[in-house]
């Protein structure tokens, strides 16, 4: 979708959103980019690029050395260590959608969340609660791909994760899918509708017309 007069006037806002596996965030951010003029953020990771995976779509794939050298310059929002890879979310590259007044949505895990909280205060966090641990457990079970001692483990993981709910602005159930993503949508409308300084220089626009 192409920039429109309006994306020039006004900065874009960062989304970020979390929740337990099985929450359905990924399933709503990507509804959401069908139906917004919104960039999902894309992370940089150290690990080897799987088949089919695409560089900058997937991810930005690079060395532990770069890798380092962007972290020592303080170029991530938020980064952690996975089995011994590394994961971030280079900072420049939101920045840069923001900047051009794109809203960026950033699906991220709590820990994650609360150093782009700390770094990025500005940003508008999005907790995606499941309506029930029964339709939670129904939902990773259904995957196929997890045994039932890991999914005893993603349920207690769950209760933890969601004792952080008051770190986070906004939280939606997603017990159907339509109406979460509406709800979602409805708060980035929202957020946009606020005044701010941005309004601020609508009017300081309006003197110059008068």
């Amino acid at each position: 979708m192409a920039i429109t007069e309006r994306d020039k006037m006004y900065k874009g806002l960062l989304f970020v959103v979390s929740g337990p596996s099985g929450a359905g965030k990924g399933t709503i951010c990507k509804r959401l980019a069908e139906r917004f003029n919104i960039h999902l953020s894309v992370s940089m990771t150290t690990r080897v690029a799987r088949t089919g995976e695409e560089e900058g779509i997937s991810y930005y794939f690079t060395s532990k050395k770069v890798f380092a050298d962007v972290l020592a310059k303080g170029g991530f929002l938020e980064h952690a260590e996975v089995y011994g890879n590394l994961y971030g979310t280079p900072k420049d590259k939101v920045i840069e959608q923001l900047e051009r007044g794109k809203d960026v949505v950033l699906e991220i895990d709590i820990q994650g969340a609360m150093q782009i909280r700390r770094n990025y205060p500005a940003g508008k966090f999005i907790f995606i609660l499941p309506p029930s641990m029964a339709e939670l457990r129904k939902r990773i079970t259904g995957r196929g791909s997890e045994t039932e001692e890991t999914i005893n483990l993603r349920m207690r993981e769950a209760l933890k994760e969601v004792s952080y709910i008051g770190k986070y602005d906004y939280c939606v159930v997603n017990g159907d899918l339509e109406e979460a993503v509406n709800r979602v949508g409805a708060i980035i409308t929202a957020e946009h509708s606020r005044v701010s300084e941005d309004i601020y220089r609508l009017i300081e626009q309006y003197k110059e017309e008068v």
